[in-house]
């Protein structure tokens, strides 16, 4: 078993090595009550926290990994590591993401819904180990909330950017991340993807506000924009005060709005009835609780599942009533790049 994980989520740079001490696994949030530790949620427990069937993946829907006392310490990482993916089939075709674009923007229309997250899966044979390839994605593309947990029968490596909750005393914090391009002028002046960001920042003004103090929720940082080494990416920022426990918060805000659509139930509806595939932890999330109660968890997009020389990866893209399907193909591309550099040439052929 083994934990790496980028120095931000503790505030330091580089990547660092836990100490781990055991894994256990669980099907129901209440399994979190009194743990500290590192954790995952699968995207499958929308099931039951919004009462919406969904795939269930062949993962457990929680891992809780316990640490030896937080200890962390300082690795030197690898340079130039290369590592070998050959893939294999993605669980939607181009022209099959395009249709699934225009499915969406017809629901849209019907006013069933306003925005959909519609995702892929690329499967891939590896000839790399599991570390091999987080260390080479992270040298690509650094990110604060990269991970690589390994508990043996499966790893999982993410190339996260996206701050899902972070809980600070009584202070709650979400930056929902909808927006990307390859050039900072074009998401900036874009008003397709202002637009995907306003709504799902009102989502999660609302999500928090199911248990945040009554006055106390405010969006502190609107269409903010990031550069990444293969892309840019516009966030926001929502915050506000909070007596809840990390379980009652959950229960209220998972999954992230920002991976689901608006409304939220009725968009996981909708994303049952287009995409093959269970999206396992992508589109959940991972991180950290504290012992003192205080949680930092990611969004996990930029997500990938190794199992022995399977490795599948995931992506996906934000879509609205003025998405150009032409477009959103290109965006799944760019955020697939970082972590298989050949995918316009393999997948947009």
């Amino acid at each position: 078993m083994k934990l790496l994980t980028s120095g931000e989520w503790f505030g330091r740079k580089g990547i660092y090595e836990l100490e781990v001490e055991g894994v256990e696994y669980a099907e129901e949030l209440k399994a979190l009550e009194g743990f500290c530790g590192f954790l995952l949620l699968s995207y499958s427990l929308s099931s039951s926290l919004l009462e919406v069937p969904v795939k269930k993946g062949k993962f457990p829907p929680i891992v809780m990994v316990t640490l030896k006392d937080f200890n962390f310490k300082k690795i030197e990482p690898p340079k130039g590591v290369s590592y070998e993916l050959k893939l294999k089939k993605t669980s939607l075709s181009p022209e099959d993401y395009l249709r699934g674009v225009l499915l969406t923007k017809s629901h849209i229309e019907r006013g069933d819904i306003y925005q959909l997250n519609l995702t892929d899966r690329f499967d891939f044979e590896s000839r790399s180990e599991p570390s091999d390839i987080f260390f080479g994605f992270f040298e690509s593309q650094p990110v604060p909330y990269a991970f690589f947990l390994d508990v043996g029968d499966f790893s999982v490596i993410s190339g996260s950017m996206e701050l899902f909750l972070e809980k600070k005393g009584d202070r709650l914090v979400s930056k929902p991340i909808k927006g990307t391009s390859k050039s900072r002028k074009e998401l900036k002046d874009s008003e397709k993807d202002r637009a995907e960001n306003l709504m799902i920042t009102d989502m999660v003004r609302n999500d928090i506000g199911r248990v945040a103090v009554i006055g106390s929720v405010k969006v502190e940082e609107l269409f903010k924009i990031e550069r990444y080494r293969t892309l840019y990416q516009m966030h926001s920022k929502v915050a506000g005060r909070t007596h809840a426990e990390v379980t009652e918060i959950l229960r209220a805000t998972f999954p992230p709005a920002s991976v689901t659509g608006a409304p939220k139930r009725k968009a996981v509806e909708i994303i049952e009835s287009l995409e093959p595939h269970a999206r396992e932890y992508y589109c959940g999330c991972g991180g950290f609780i504290f012992p003192n109660g205080d949680f930092r968890l990611s969004v996990l997009i930029r997500t990938a599942l190794a199992e022995g020389r399977e490795v599948s990866y995931y992506a996906g893209c934000g879509i609205v009533w003025d998405s150009n399907p032409d477009k959103e193909l290109k965006e799944l591309a760019l955020k697939v790049k970082a972590f298989y550099g050949s995918i316009e040439r393999e997948f947009l052929r």
